[in-house]
């Protein structure tokens, strides 16, 4: 990143509390930032040359002071994409997370409003929480009807080469979308804390990372389609039970087959049918959960630093690892519509 744009915004977002404030709308038929407002602990990059030329998309770099989050941090950061815009939202590494100091919990709150035919794709690395981290985050959306979002949510277990797997003390994330004001759409909230019966790591079970991808709106049909059938595919074929293992349980016999442990567990569903949201077109929304025990599945550097708004066409040479499937069609610039250089 050469440079960077970097706006004032008025003394009151600060007196509200709001530590960022992005506004993207259309200025001579392009997505532009309009207004940009950032404060310590949190700094916000804009790169002015992210993308090639023929693009139309704003980058925001996340940026927090000293690298991570630490205890007590508190960071809110508001973000408005008006009508027929494009934006992403990226960090620079991952979110770390530093030990809190006693019961103090660190916390990030991003509230964002999209247009629309507008596009925001929220796209950070993931969240590293240290060995007795207290982390909070929770995220906002308003959309309309045709409005477009991509939400990853992913956390690692912790410094892996140092030995600490899930030794944090809280992890919590919430993710919520509303339609059309207050209607709504997808409520969701993880949280991760040892009880008097378990600790986070044995209910892992040795799986070391932990991911959602929520994918709404009419532009993102294609990949949504593509990852649900690969989804379906992989999932089939690693819960499947050998044949041999079938025919004696068919038999009430015993047998020595079981299904192993797969190398990731993954599920894909359409969100909203239960708030009543059907008529709004369930297909055009899908959530995607997944859990690996290695890194690998996030295998592809900087994977999603390569978006791309056209109509998909490709297939993915990937079998076996649904995000990898879509990190193929983003690298192959065929699917949704940011691309920054690489």
């Amino acid at each position: 990143m050469e440079e960077e744009v970097v706006m004032a915004a008025s003394s009151g977002d600060a007196a509200r509390g709001k530590n960022g404030v992005m506004v993207v709308e259309k200025v001579g038929g392009r997505s532009t930032p309009t207004r940009c407002f950032s404060r310590y602990p949190l700094k916000l990059i804009i790169p002015s040359k992210a993308g090639v030329a023929d693009s139309d998309a704003v980058w925001v770099y996340t940026v927090s002071f000293g690298g991570g989050i630490v205890s007590g941090d508190r960071i809110s950061f508001d973000v408005r994409i008006g009508n027929d815009c494009t934006a992403a939202i990226k960090t620079q590494s991952s979110t770390k997370v530093y030990k809190a100091i006693g019961a103090k919990c660190s916390e990030q709150i991003l509230e964002a409003q999209v247009g629309s035919n507008a596009l925001l794709a929220v796209l950070p690395d993931p969240v590293t929480c240290f060995a007795g981290a207290r982390y909070s985050q929770k995220q906002i959306f308003r959309i309309v009807s045709n409005s477009n979002l991509i939400i990853v949510d992913w956390l690692t277990s912790g410094r892996h080469e140092r030995g600490e797997k899930w030794d944090f003390s809280l992890y919590k994330s919430t993710n919520n979308i509303f339609l059309e004001g207050d209607h709504p759409l997808f409520l969701d909230s993880v949280v991760l804390e040892d009880s008097m019966d378990s600790t986070v790591a044995d209910r892992m079970h040795n799986y070391q990372v932990t991911a959602m991808l929520i994918l709404v709106g009419p532009k993102l049909k294609q990949i949504r389609n593509q990852i649900a059938n690969d989804v379906k595919e992989t999932m089939s074929r690693l819960l499947q039970l050998p044949f041999a293992a079938r025919s004696c349980y068919n038999k009430r016999q015993k047998s020595q087959h079981t299904i192993e442990k797969p190398d990731f567990i993954a599920s894909c569903s359409g969100i909203g049918h239960w708030f009543g949201c059907a008529n709004h077109g369930n297909d055009d929304r899908v959530s995607l959960q997944v859990s690996s025990p290695t890194f690998s599945m996030f295998g592809i550097p900087s994977w999603s630093s390569s978006i791309q708004l056209k109509p998909c066409s490709c297939s993915s040479g990937f079998n076996f690892m649904p995000l990898k499937c879509m990190c193929s069609c983003l690298r192959n610039n065929c699917t949704i519509g940011i691309k920054p250089k690489c």
